[in-house]
């Protein structure tokens, strides 16, 4: 910026408008010279001089007014007004720095004051300058990184929500704190027609918060689409939390499994607030305390899985949050916390708008003001199986598949002592299966065949336990309590699997054959038993044999061999 300066006077004094002029043109300034007010603005508005010297008191515009005026056509541009003034009180020099005054000069003038006053402006003015360019160039740049975090949330989103966030008995709220969200919420189904929902709390906010979600949600949607239960899902986030997260960075989680058929939920909580368990018809309220330390921060082998199991009926509800819900503050600095959720909960009388009722309770305890941390929360119902079907993306699924080729195939695999105790062949086998065109849509009946009649090669035929145990929601746990330690402690056993499809004229057959080298499997009394939904056993062998065309246990009952027909025009599962 150059010194010398386009300077506006005016004054309606003659001579000193005159001795004005003449001191700032020696100095190499500029002038432009009004007799009033208004002529003062018109030449504003033409000239847009860099400083402007005002008398106070002037005919038809005084020199406040005209200070307003400049300042309101200034806008974000400094142009300093220094007004010329004889007055000495201090409520009229306060009144012409209200008008918008910046400085005094008094009269008689002062050279060296005077030059004193335009070189500090000057400064003022290159200060002003550089701090509306960087401004502007932050502002850019700002809006430049709000537009790439936008497309990224979209990718991200995409990779996060492929899943049935949308089910009809979901329901939900995600309020980042920022464009990212530091919270996920996941929902799918598996192949047996369950449903998996987690909801996680990442350390902090914003992006950094919301990386690990996109690994963490691949992982969820890649193994819950083949079938691997909620505790192999869990520990292989966790390995790659682990591997990939910075010291200090975890994830709060919580993890839910759905059995929509048996009516029970297996939930794992991680480091998050209570999960509510709101039965409808007694209107209790079951707090569901954390058991385990987040994921990403223990070793892979340090790492445990410790869920409960909970009967459910029809209607009943799970609400899940991350902590944010729970630490909204008031005015006075105090938590919404359990009390108030309790208080809601207590109050509600249609259970249908209670989520709804618990947005209000937080917008309405925080005065709906700026949040200070991410919001999610889920209300996740426990329906019948029929309400959870998504019929659309089957019908899509044999359209595609009745354009493809069907393949011919036979698959065998033996699963020996130290395999079966630790390696799950399920998820394997059905994604074999699922290369099949056409068959992925069939994908929950088949998953129940291959489990139930693998489960009881595995727990029946070579572990001997007995279906007995799982009369109630406490021996169901009970059950699978001693299978861990029989399995732990077997010392010889075999199951060999095999799998041959066959192509139809319009779909296919597929043939399962299992067999195990324990001392055979009571099936007699269960095979032709009707098919029943309640209880905790009893429900596999009729359930199978009600979806293949045929079932038949050979030799000791160490054998059974099933048929699935399927076609392009058939209900799948």
């Amino acid at each position: 910026m150059n010194d010398c300066l386009d300077i506006l006077i005016a004054d309606d004094n003659d001579s000193d408008r005159f001795i004005l002029t003449t001191i700032l043109k020696k100095l190499g300034h500029t002038v432009r010279a009004a007799q009033d007010g208004l002529e003062a603005l018109v030449l504003f508005e033409s000239k847009r001089p860099d400083l402007v010297l005002l008398d106070a008191l002037m005919p038809r515009m005084d020199g406040l007014d005209c200070a307003r005026q400049i300042k309101a056509m200034c806008g974000d541009h400094l142009i300093p007004i220094i007004f010329l003034t004889s007055l000495r009180d201090a409520g009229s020099l306060a009144d012409c720095l209200d008008a918008g005054g910046d400085d005094f000069l008094s009269k008689p003038y002062n050279k060296v004051i005077l030059q004193a006053k335009i070189q500090a402006f000057l400064r003022m003015k290159k200060l002003h300058s550089v701090v509306q360019s960087q401004r502007d160039e932050i502002s850019q740049h700002n809006d430049h990184l709000v537009h790439e975090q936008e497309i990224a949330k979209l990718v991200f989103d995409n990779i996060a929500h492929p899943g049935c966030i949308k089910a009809k008995n979901i329901t939900y709220l995600l309020s980042p704190m920022a464009v990212f969200n530091g919270d996920m919420l996941l929902a799918a189904r598996d192949p047996s027609g369950g449903m998996y929902v987690l909801l996680g709390d990442f350390t902090g906010h914003g992006l950094p918060a919301a990386i690990g979600a996109m690994p963490a949600s691949e992982i969820f949607y890649g193994m819950t689409n083949k079938g691997f239960s909620m505790e192999e899902i869990l520990r292989e986030i966790n390995k790659k939390l682990k591997t990939i997260l910075p010291v200090n960075v975890f994830c709060c989680m919580c993890m839910v499994n759905m059995n929509f058929r048996e009516k029970w939920v297996k939930l794992w909580v991680a480091g998050l607030p209570d999960v509510y368990i709101y039965r409808v018809k007694s209107r209790q309220i079951e707090r569901i305390k954390s058991r385990s330390l987040p994921l990403g921060v223990l070793s892979d082998e340090r790492f445990k899985v410790e869920s409960e199991i909970y009967e459910l009926e029809y209607g009943d509800r799970l609400y899940l949050w991350s902590d944010g819900i729970h630490e909204a503050k008031n005015d006075a600095g105090e938590m919404f916390g359990n009390e108030e959720l309790q208080r809601i909960f207590k109050q509600n009388v249609v259970p249908n708008r209670l989520f709804e009722e618990i947005k209000v309770g937080v917008r309405e305890y925080t005065g709906g003001k700026a949040q200070d941390d991410d919001y999610t929360m889920a209300e996740v119902i426990m329906v019948t199986p029929e309400t959870v079907e998504d019929q659309a993306q089957e019908i899509k699924a044999k359209k595609a598949a009745s354009s493809q080729v069907v393949m011919d195939w036979t698959i065998s695999c033996e699963l020996r002592t130290d395999t079966l105790k630790t390696f799950n062949p399920l998820p394997l086998m059905t994604h074999i299966i699922m290369e099949v065109p056409g068959l992925k849509a069939h994908s929950g009946k088949l998953y129940t065949i291959l489990s139930e009649l693998y489960s009881n090669s595995l727990e029946h035929g070579i572990l001997g336990l007995s279906s007995n145990l799982k009369k109630s929601a406490a021996g169901f746990s009970q059950y699978y309590r001693e299978r861990d330690e029989r399995l732990k402690a077997m010392d010889v056993g075999v199951i060999t699997v095999v799998l041959t499809h066959a192509p139809r004229k319009d779909g296919g057959q597929l043939f399962v054959r299992i067999e195990d080298s324990g001392d055979g499997f009571d099936y007699k009394s269960k095979i032709n038993n009707d098919h029943k939904t309640d209880g905790y056993s009893g429900r596999g062998i009729p359930l199978v044999r009600t979806l293949c065309e045929s079932l038949e246990y050979k030799g000791k009952g160490n054998i059974v061999e099933a048929v699935y027909v399927w076609s392009y025009r058939s209900q799948s599962g």
